[in-house]
């Protein structure tokens, strides 16, 4: 779990994960197992810019609905197609294979606000 090193999280259980000057953005996997089994996922955002803090989409659990939290402001620049078709892969690899969107970041002074993933599991998932 050294990837884990690499990911920044925000109160609302989403993570970033810095590429060069683009982003990867998914849910936590405590976020994902509050949830449980993800039936969809909707990102209405592809080519607009979000500001953290701000909704991005919306994931559907069998039982419930989530909205989904921007981490960090950016333009929201891809999609994740597998997640899209599969979203269980969210369930199954919330931090690799289940990211939802990919951002170009318009703010990295915003990095700052978010949290380590030690900090985050001491504060927000046990």
């Amino acid at each position: 779990m050294e990837f884990l090193k690499e990911l920044k999280f925000s109160k609302e259980h989403t993570w970033v994960k810095m590429l060069g000057d683009t982003a990867l953005v998914g849910i936590s996997d405590f976020a994902q197992s509050e949830l449980g089994e993800l039936v969809a996922i909707d990102i209405p955002t592809l080519n607009q810019t979000v500001s953290i803090n701000e909704i991005f989409g919306v994931a559907e659990a069998v039982k419930t609905t989530s909205d989904l939290f921007m981490p960090l402001s950016g333009k929201v620049i891809e999609i994740n197609a597998e997640v899209e078709n599969d979203p269980i892969l969210i369930n199954s690899s919330p931090y690799e294979k289940g990211w939802i969107i990919k951002i170009q970041p318009t703010d990295l002074s915003e990095l700052i606000l978010l949290l380590d993933y030690q900090d985050y599991q001491e504060t927000y998932a046990n």
